[in-house]
């Protein structure tokens, strides 16, 4: 005999009494009642006790970019404060696309982690019409770590020694220079094509698997200039193997105080700055988030890691989860029009 719920008449020729249906209901109640006051505590000791075993926190790009770099100053400092390991997992691919599902997909229990960052959470939905994960669905906003200024740089043989003679010299030859990015949809792909629009140059785009090779060809001499996060590229700059123009934010930088602004250059409004959060899988427990959030600020407000930031030309961001909530949804409006206008596309 098959069994169908709820049972027919028919099946077995069943019948219930009144009688019977009531006790049925009320033993129910009170097994849903135990469960319930059984569950709840358990539930409480979980929150209390976590972190119990490391945390995987996921970049979804190649090591050596501003998500690296920042995800492993937060990483140490969790270590520090709660003595369980923060393993940082590198998975790039599809503008950092392949490592923020993994972690939509993964068990919303607050052992994995994303840092996620504006390419990640407000420039992918644009940029990919089949998103396999939706940025204020797919995620419970955690911190809002760091705001990280565009620094455009330039390799040395390039003779421009400011915005203006850089522009000068792309308009004198349309579509023959190149800049590097860190794939197509990262946080320098947009920047720079946001810079074209100001400036009404055409550069030609070549993308890389991440910021690090972006970097390394620079270096080489392969491409001619790029525009990305200040903590990739201030080493480099402070050595001479890279030359800076100008920063994508609306005031100088602490760690380069003699750089002068894109907006100071001769392009007023000018700002295309890059921004940096934790996000967990969507139904993370709110004590759990809490409990992050507390202490990723905490190490966000510390001096060792707000002056560590500076230098390597980040601005920490220690806000709530509500509001890194409302910077996602708010950035995703943004720019959209720039990825239609500079007809951005996806690897």
């Amino acid at each position: 005999m098959r069994g169908h719920w709820p049972p027919s008449s028919t099946d077995g020729d069943i019948s219930l009494t009144k009688n019977t249906t009531k006790i049925i209901a009320t033993r129910a109640i009170v097994v849903w009642a135990s469960c319930l006051f059984l569950h709840l505590p358990g539930q409480a000791q979980t929150a209390a006790a976590y972190p119990a075993k490391s945390i995987r926190l996921v970049v979804p790009f190649t090591p050596g970019g501003s998500s690296d770099i920042l995800a492993r100053a937060i990483g140490q400092k969790l270590n520090e404060a709660w003595g369980q390991p923060v393993v940082i997992d590198n998975v790039p691919g599809a503008g950092g696309a392949i490592g923020a599902d993994k972690v939509a997909k993964a068990p919303a229990d607050g052992y994995t982690l994303l840092m996620g960052h504006i390419g990640t959470l407000a420039v992918n939905p644009t940029l990919f019409p089949n998103l396999p994960y939706d940025p204020i669905k797919s995620f419970a906003p955690v911190a809002w770590v760091a705001r990280v200024p565009n620094v455009l740089v330039v390799h040395p043989g390039v003779p421009a020694k400011n915005v203006k003679e850089l522009v000068a010299l792309a308009k004198s030859k349309p579509g023959q220079m190149n800049y590097g990015s860190g794939g197509n949809g990262s946080a320098a792909n947009l920047a720079t094509e946001y810079f074209k629009l100001q400036t009404g140059t055409s550069l030609l785009h070549i993308p890389y698997r991440g910021t690090a090779p972006a970097i390394t060809d620079l270096v080489g001499g392969q491409t001619q200039l790029l525009f990305t996060g200040a903590p990739a590229v201030i080493s480099q700059i402070k050595n001479g193997q890279l030359r800076a123009l100008a920063v994508s934010s609306p005031k100088r930088m602490d760690a380069l105080p003699d750089l002068p602004t894109v907006a100071e250059s001769g392009y007023p409004g000018f700002e295309a700055d890059q921004w940096y959060g934790v996000v967990a899988p969507a139904g993370t427990p709110t004590d759990v988030i809490t409990k992050l959030n507390t202490q990723i600020n905490l190490a966000l407000n510390s001096p060792e890691l707000k002056n560590r930031l500076n230098a390597e030309g980040a601005i920490a961001t220690p806000d709530t989860p509500a509001n890194f909530g409302k910077l996602i949804a708010k950035e995703i409006a943004r720019w959209k029009p720039v990825i239609s206008g500079g007809r951005v596309r996806a690897d």
